[in-house]
């Protein structure tokens, strides 16, 4: 029996989100700021995006980088993105909520998926700060979520990969399992066969120097622990292909 792997590309601008396309990605996060682990984006990069790209685009509705506890005031923000990121036509959406004891909060959450009805919902790595993943996933399965994107609750998918199996075994279908995490061409092939997953999730950047002949080396723009003021990364088309040519290769 041939398996057919679904490669999804966190892109976080429309250079990127073509890329993915062109090199074989069946599915985009679209997000702002990779560098804090993806926020959501502006609406125009969506409405962009969507002119150039054909597959789909599932947005993600995060307010803010750090923990996924979040205050009511944010929950307006991810309400009211929610709302217009579905009238933009957003494919689906990503999100993902903790309570102060890590566990999924479930009254948040079905909030949330009740305002992005009918669009599909992933709920990201937030699983990755959980206290119990197998309690975790049964409350995503109720709640209706249909993927979950995590590293198996370690610094990379290969390192959770036993934890990412016993996902997909206890999964039994009822919901998709997406590792992610610092896949690349080294590592995708040992992830798929190691996990069982049908889905996978990666960025397939490379780095390129800033088009700019004047800099100024005094000043960042972000805190110390920034990215390069002048360097950019993009999802990379023969990454992408890479990638995409392993997964069709792994049976």
């Amino acid at each position: 029996m041939a398996e057919c792997f679904l490669m999804e590309v966190c892109v976080d601008s429309v250079e990127s989100a073509v890329n993915a396309e062109r090199g074989g990605a069946g599915r985009l996060e679209l997000c702002s700021s990779l560098l804090e682990g993806g926020l959501t984006p502006s609406l125009g990069v969506l409405h962009v995006v969507k002119q150039y790209v054909k597959i789909p685009i599932y947005v993600m509705i995060r307010p803010r980088g750090g923990d996924f506890l979040y205050s009511d005031l944010e929950v307006d923000v991810m309400r009211k993105d929610i709302e217009l990121m579905k009238s933009q036509g957003a494919d689906g959406l990503v999100l993902g909520a903790l309570t102060e004891d890590g566990r999924v909060d479930a009254e948040l959450c079905m909030e949330l998926l009740a305002a992005a009805r009918p669009l599909p919902v992933t709920f990201h790595r937030a699983f990755d700060m959980v206290h119990d993943p197998a309690v975790a996933l049964e409350a995503l399965i109720s709640l209706g979520f249909e993927r979950v994107l995590t590293s198996g609750c370690d610094s990379s998918a290969l390192e959770g990969l036993p934890l990412i199996k016993r996902l997909v075994d206890q999964a039994k279908g009822r919901i998709i399992i997406m590792p992610g995490g610092g896949i690349t061409e080294r590592n995708l092939q040992r992830i798929l066969e190691g996990s069982g997953a049908q889905e996978f999730h990666c960025s397939a950047r490379s780095s390129r120097e800033s088009a700019m002949k004047f800099r100024n080396t005094c000043v960042s723009m972000g805190a110390s622990f920034s990215a390069p003021e002048y360097g950019l990364k993009v999802a990379d088309v023969s990454k992408v292909r890479t990638l995409n040519a392993i997964a069709k290769n792994t049976l």
